[in-house]
């Protein structure tokens, strides 16, 4: 019994320090302004399938930012901005120079596409390299939080949750109480009239 408890407490206490650490992470760094990082490595949703098998779409994956980003080879998967609103993680295919200027630049293509992306990539445009690390379909659920109806949602269910769980546990303690009482076995106080 003692074992089991102390577990099911170091459980919840680790749960706890997560959850405090993951908020914690993304709340610092939306004030900042910047984009929701943990520990240096940007959390990015992949919106399509053009990475699979690979990267499932409505996966998370985490994007290592910064350094030179003209120090990629082909086989390297990069983030990139496509356009204002629009990034895209591909694996690098073949890195070219331009003739005419001596840029380097990199072709790219999903895994999952006949055929590599139209444009080259332009390593001011990328934003950083995936690191291989990969939650598949959590990317679905932090979409969704981001709608309104999402927020909402995400925080009426917890305190339902909450609420349910705090009357379930106060039952338990008044039923153990009132069980106690009515237990002829169990030795009442002695209380003497004057």
């Amino acid at each position: 019994m003692r074992i089991r408890k102390w577990l099911r407490n170091a459980l919840t206490f680790l749960m706890a320090a997560a959850f405090i650490t993951v908020a914690g992470s993304v709340v610092m760094s939306k004030m900042s302004g910047s984009e929701p990082n943990f520990y240096g490595y940007q959390l990015r949703t992949v919106l399509s399938g053009s990475m699979e098998p690979s990267i499932l779409t409505g996966s998370i994956v985490a994007i290592k930012p910064g350094g030179d980003m003209t120090r990629f080879t082909a086989g390297d998967v990069i983030t990139f901005r496509a356009d204002e609103k629009k990034l895209i993680t591909h694996r690098i295919v073949e890195v070219t120079r331009n003739k005419l200027t001596g840029q380097l630049l990199y072709r790219t293509k999903g895994d999952n596409n006949d055929a590599a992306d139209l444009e080259p990539v332009d390593p001011a445009n990328v934003t950083g390299v995936y690191t291989g690390f990969t939650v598949p379909y959590v990317g679905y659920v932090l979409n969704f939080a981001g709608t309104k109806l999402g927020n909402v949602t995400l925080l009426i269910i917890p305190g339902v949750l909450l609420f349910l769980y705090a009357l379930a546990s106060l039952w338990k303690a008044i039923s153990a109480l009132e069980d106690k009482k009515s237990d002829p076995n169990v030795s009442q106080p002695d209380t003497k009239t004057p």
